[in-house]
């Protein structure tokens, strides 16, 4: 896979003007969604710019040093390591309203790389930034942590995937979360695109890539998914919760 420079910050000087988040429509689900109205523009100098990113790109690398946490405005993006081999592991997806490089906090080092899937728009935020207004904002500091608390939920989320679920109900598992993520947001929770390749489901739920081939295509003839490339419909949702439901 051949390198590309990550998106280094700009001077504070250069804070885009119209990075403001009292007007987004993914305000909501983003970083100052636990903010009240009328504090919102006392939190907004957190965005100091928007950045473009075209598909393939990467928008920080596993190693770099932790600077920003980055808001996605559209697209999609996924994380990912390289192991001593080369090896791409895929970690997570993630699509807007979301927040990427949380990771790097720890250790001041982002830990995962972050690809974009699609042309897509991120806001860029500065911790340092973050770490100044929380403290005269409380409100954000509870949003921060409690962003914070859904990574790690979906961390155990992906140790369960991962430790015990046969390969079916990690794709029907998948296929839900990105559902209910996609009805969250005001989208159709039925009938979505994966921006993702087969191949990166196979890496994110520690599949071969013939394995989710093979149950996509068993999902299609069993009436609980109509699939056209990376078009998917869920024809029965209750037939996909079923799959993920405790055998007596």
């Amino acid at each position: 896979m051949s390198a590309v420079a990550p998106i280094r910050p700009q001077p504070l000087g250069d804070r885009t003007p119209e990075a403001t988040c009292a007007k987004c429509h993914l305000r909501e689900t983003c970083l100052s969604g636990g903010v009240p109205a009328d504090e919102v523009e006392r939190v907004e100098r957190i965005v100091y710019a928007r950045r473009r990113i075209k598909r393939g790109e990467r928008l920080f690398d596993a190693g770099d040093r932790f600077t920003s946490v980055y808001a996605i405005r559209s697209g999609f993006f996924k994380t990912t390591l390289i192991d001593g081999e080369g090896r791409e592991q895929v970690t997570g997806f993630f699509m807007a309203g979301e927040l990427l490089g949380l990771d790097g906090l720890a250790s001041g080092r982002y830990q995962d790389g972050a690809v974009a899937l699609e042309d897509s728009e991120t806001c860029i935020m500065l911790y340092a930034l973050i770490e100044a207004v929380a403290r005269d904002v409380p409100s954000l500091q509870r949003s921060l942590h409690a962003v914070m608390s859904r990574e790690i939920v979906r961390g155990h989320g992906i140790m369960m995937l991962l430790g015990s679920m046969s390969a079916e109900e990690r794709l029907a598992a998948f296929l839900g979360n990105l559902a209910a993520r996609f009805l969250r947001r005001g989208y159709s929770g039925s009938r979505f695109v994966l921006r993702m390749t087969r191949e990166d489901i196979g890496s994110y739920l520690g599949l071969k890539l013939e394995t989710v081939s093979r149950l996509f295509s068993t999902f299609q003839k069993d009436g609980v998914l109509d699939v056209h490339q990376k078009q998917v419909s869920i024809i029965d949702s209750k037939a996909l919760e079923r799959v993920l439901a405790p055998r007596g």
